[in-house]
C-alpha cells in the first residue's frame, strides 16, 4: 500500500499496549494422533496407532493465548483442578504465551481440569473423551474468582466473559462480572452458552454463532434480515450490541443503535472449526474502540473475520498472529470470480466500512454504463488510480429510463452489472435507484469522489458529504466525442443512408 493511500488510522495491527481480562471455563485440548490401518478384533472400531502427541490451551485459555499472538497482554481468571493437567497447562502457558498471567487462576480441590482429548486416525478425528465437572462452583470458589477479577481489572481495557458451561461460569460470577466492569467503566465482551440471553444484561457486546442467537431467540433463514431481527430481539433483551458468526456467510454487526453491519467471508478452505470461536473473541477484544461504536465495529470485524478465515485453515485448536492477519486482509476481499463483486447497499457498506479500517482508501464514481466505451474507461482507469478499492454505483433500469428516456437503457442492469464487475480496476458494483447517488454517497462514505471534468467540484453530487469527512473529489478528463447516446445514434443509422 503506498504511504500517501494511507488513512490517518493507517492499518492499526500494533495491539502491545493492550490488556485484556479474560474471565472463564479454562480447558486443555489434547491431541492424540496417528494411523488406522485396521479394526479392533474387540470391538467394530478402529485402530489408531499413534505418532505423536500435543497439548494446546482451550477455551477461555485459548482466546488468552490468542490474544497473546496478538501481541496484547492477557489476565487469565478461571478455574483448574489441583492435578497434572493443571500444571501442564500453567506450564505450557507460561513457556508458550509469557503475555498471559496465569496469577489470578484459582484451584479447585476435588474439581478436575476440564480436559478434551481427541482421538485422530488418519487426519479425522475418531473420537473425542472429555474430563470434566460441569456442576456450578462452590460459593467459596465463586468469591476467590471474583476477588481476583477485582483486582485485575483496575490493570485491563476490557473484559472477555468465555462461557462454555462448564461450571465456571455460574450466575453469582456472571452478573458479579457485569457488574464489577460496569462499575469500572471498562468494556465487556461475552462468548455466550445460556438460551436464556437475559443473564448477561448489562454487557458491551455478546457473540453468538448463528445457532447460539436461535436458541435465544427465533429461527432465521440464514439470511441478512432474519438475522438482524433475531439480533435485535437479543439486544432488546439485554440492551447489547449483538455481532454473530455466521460460518461461511461472514459475521454481522448489529448495534443497539444505528444501521448491522455484514461482513462475508473469505473463500478459504475449512480443516478445522476447533477454537475459531476462541480467535474471534480474541482478535474483537484487542481491536475493538468503544470510543468509535460504527467505524470501530467495522474496523475490529474486518480483523476478527480475516483472523477466523486463518484459523479454520489450521488442524486443531490454534493461535494467529498480526502478520497473517495483515497478509489476508491484504488478500482480494472477494472470491468467487467477478460476479461476486455485485453486492448489496448493506454488503456495500460492510465492506467499504471494512476497507476504510484497514486503511485502505475507498473511491466511488458512479454512471449509467449503458454502452461501455473509451470514455467509460478512462473514468474507471483514473478513478482506480486515485484510491485503493474503487465503488461503481451503477443506476438500476428504472433510474435510467427515468434520466434518458423510455428508450434506454440497452442493456438491462444485470448485463451491465456484470461487465462492470468484469473490470480489473473495479473493486465492488452496487445499484441505486434513486435519479442521484447522494443518499449511498452518504451510506459508503468513500475518501475520494470521482466524476467528468464536465463537473465543477460543487455540482458534484455528494461532494458535499465527502469533503465533510476529510474526502476530496478528483474531476477527469473525458475522451471527446464518446457517449453511449453517439452509440446508439450511430448503431441505428442504415448503411449509405
Amino acid at each position: 500500500m503506498r504511504a500517501d493511500r494511507m488513512t490517518k488510522r493507517g492499518p492499526m495491527l500494533d495491539f502491545s499496549s493492550r490488556r485484556v481480562l479474560i474471565v472463564g471455563d479454562v480447558m486443555l485440548d489434547v491431541y492424540c494422533e496417528g494411523s488406522v490401518a485396521r479394526v479392533s478384533p474387540e470391538a467394530p472400531v478402529p485402530v489408531v496407532l499413534m505418532s505423536a502427541e500435543r497439548h494446546v490451551p482451550g477455551g477461555a485459555a485459548n482466546v488468552a493465548a490468542n490474544v497473546a499472538s496478538l501481541g496484547a497482554c492477557a489476565h487469565l481468571v478461571g478455574v483448574v483442578g489441583a492435578d497434572a493437567d493443571a500444571e501442564l497447562l500453567r506450564m505450557m502457558m507460561a513457556a508458550q504465551f509469557p503475555a498471559v498471567s496465569l496469577a489470578e487462576m484459582v484451584t479447585a480441590a476435588g474439581r478436575p481440569t476440564t480436559t478434551k482429548t481427541r482421538i485422530i486416525g488418519n487426519k479425522a478425528q475418531v473420537v473425542r473423551l472429555d474430563r470434566e465437572q460441569s456442576a456450578p462452583l462452590e460459593p467459596a470458589v465463586e468469591q476467590a474468582l471474583l476477588a481476583h477479577v477485582e483486582a485485575a481489572l483496575p490493570h485491563c481495557d476490557v473484559v472477555v466473559l468465555s462461557d462454555y458451561a462448564k461450571g465456571v461460569c455460574t450466575d453469582a460470577v456472571i452478573r458479579g462480572v457485569i457488574a464489577l466492569a460496569t462499575q469500572a467503566k471498562k468494556p465487556l465482551l461475552v462468548d455466550p452458552k445460556r438460551r436464556d440471553f437475559s443473564i448477561y444484561a448489562g454487557a458491551t457486546i455478546i457473540k453468538p454463532n448463528l445457532r447460539e442467537l436461535e436458541a435465544a431467540t427465533q429461527p432465521t433463514d440464514a439470511g441478512d434480515e432474519s438475522v438482524e431481527r433475531a439480533a435485535r430481539a437479543a439486544t432488546a433483551l439485554t440492551g447489547a450490541n449483538i455481532i454473530v458468526t455466521r460460518s461461511e456467510r461472514g459475521m454481522s454487526y448489529i448495534g443497539a443503535d444505528g444501521p448491522a453491519l455484514h461482513i462475508p467471508t473469505a473463500a478459504r478452505t475449512v480443516f478445522d472449526v476447533s477454537g475459531a470461536g476462541d480467535t474471534v473473541m480474541a482478535a474483537l477484544a484487542v481491536a475493538l474502540n468503544p470510543a468509535e461504536p460504527s467505524d470501530g465495529a467495522a474496523h475490529a470485524l474486518a480483523i476478527a473475520n480475516a483472523a477466523a478465515g486463518i484459523v479454520v485453515g489450521k488442524a486443531g485448536t490454534a493461535t494467529v498472529s498480526t502478520a497473517e492477519i495483515a497478509a489476508e486482509m491484504a488478500r482480494p476481499a472477494l472470491a468467487g470470480g467477478s460476479a461476486a463483486k455485485i453486492a448489496t447497499r448493506t454488503q456495500a457498506r460492510a465492506l467499504a466500512a471494512a476497507w476504510r479500517a484497514q486503511g485502505l482508501v475507498v473511491g466511488f464514481t458512479n454512471g449509467c454504463f449503458d454502452l461501455l466505451h473509451p470514455g467509460h474507461v478512462q473514468l474507471l482507469e483514473r478513478s482506480a488510480e486515485a484510491c485503493d478499492r474503487l465503488i461503481v454505483g451503477l443506476n438500476t433500469d428504472a433510474s435510467v429510463s427515468r434520466l434518458k428516456g423510455p428508450s434506454r437503457p440497452v442493456q438491462r442492469e444485470a448485463a451491465r452489472a456484470r461487465v462492470m464487475a468484469a473490470l480489473g480496476m473495479v473493486a465492488l458494483v452496487v445499484l441505486f435507484d434513486e435519479d442521484t447517488p447522494a443518499e449511498i454517497i452518504k451510506e459508503l462514505l468513500p475518501q475520494a469522489l470521482m466524476k467528468g471534468a464536465d463537473y465543477t467540484v460543487e455540482t458534484v453530487v455528494g461532494a458535499d458529504t465527502v469533503m465533510a469527512h476529510g474526502g476530496r473529489v478528483v474531476l477527469i478528463d473525458l475522451v471527446p466525442d464518446e457517449s453511449t447516446t453517439a452509440l446508439v445514434r450511430r448503431a441505428t443509422i442504415k448503411p449509405n443512408s
